[in-house]
């Protein structure tokens, strides 16, 4: 049942669609164009946070393996759910942008896990209202745009938002942690 509702909505969504729409969602679906704010959200956590920057690197890098990896090899790899656009069932009812529809299964979002962990993981250093609304509108459009073009289910989405925003606040709890150890530990040695 929960698979059908997917597929209506999944239907829904995808069908609402222009060619104008389609460049603007093909062009926020790619990697590359989202660069200036991963560089920008880098450099103000340098500046911010100055000497901790270099223990905070680590965890920033662990988090961006982890819900890249786990979004594959722990979801796509074990469930094998086929993309809406390999869905034999749904065969000529997808609108499919420049033809892309990337690999055989889509469960969950890669595209999803990694904003909302970007998202999550940089909120939670960058304390500001103003912050949290646009990086979370920014995944959430991120999330939209794989529904649009056809290459996930509104499933898929959700549960890539979540892995990857559960991933991007362990990895603030553990640098937490880490600091938290790192400054009891330099307390010692100075007393």
């Amino acid at each position: 049942m929960l698979q059908h509702l997917d597929q209506q909505l999944f239907l829904f969504l995808n069908s609402l669609h222009s060619s104008f729409w389609d460049t603007v969602m093909y062009a926020i679906s790619g990697r590359v164009i989202w660069a200036p704010l991963y560089l920008a959200i880098l450099l103000y956590l340098g500046f911010r946070y100055k000497r901790k920057f270099l223990i905070i690197i680590p965890f920033i890098i662990l988090a961006v393996t982890l819900a890249d990896q786990v979004s594959v090899q722990l979801f796509k790899n074990i469930f094998l759910r086929l993309r809406p656009c390999h869905e034999p069932s749904l065969a000529g009812m997808v609108h499919l942008v420049n033809g892309e529809c990337g690999g055989l299964y889509g469960f969950v979002s890669s595209h999803a896990s990694n904003s909302f962990n970007v998202a999550l993981l940089s909120l939670m250093f960058i304390k500001r209202r103003w912050y949290t609304i646009s990086i979370i509108l920014w995944a959430s459009v991120i999330g939209y745009s794989r529904i649009y073009l056809g290459v996930h289910y509104p499933g898929d989405v959700v549960c890539g938002a979540m892995a990857g925003a559960f991933i991007g606040w362990g990895m603030y709890k553990l640098y937490e942690l880490t600091d938290k150890k790192l400054l009891i530990n330099k307390e010692y040695f100075t007393n």
